[in-house]
């Protein structure tokens, strides 16, 4: 099952609008083997919610970025939050790029 442009704009909890679905449809073909990952999007992005952690649109760029509130967290919950993403990245062969000490983009598969 690969994510829609609709299932991706509504699962990721962003109100579903026209112009947010054009960039979920960006988003997907600018993502190298989106339809080989896709399905575990979602799994990530729960699991990185108690975290203060989430999975969202990049307004910078047609990507979508892993990101987590830093301030929020205890140092153990940020190496926590890294621990998830580096492990669903190796699991899901998914090349992630570090943006900063809270962020990352989803490059592909």
């Amino acid at each position: 099952m690969v994510l829609t442009p609709h299932a991706l704009v509504s699962q990721l909890g962003y109100h579903v609008s026209s112009s947010l679905e054009v960039q979920a449809q960006k988003i997907i073909k600018n993502t190298k083997g989106f339809d080989k990952f896709s399905k575990h999007i979602i799994t990530l992005h729960e699991d990185l919610l108690p975290l203060k952690g989430f999975i969202s649109f990049s307004n910078s760029v047609d990507k979508l970025k892993i990101k987590c509130d830093i301030i929020a967290l205890n140092s153990e919950s940020v190496e926590e939050f890294h621990k998830i993403v580096q492990n669903w990245s190796a699991k899901y062969k998914v090349e992630i790029q570090k943006v900063n000490s809270s962020t990352y983009y989803i490059v592909g598969h």
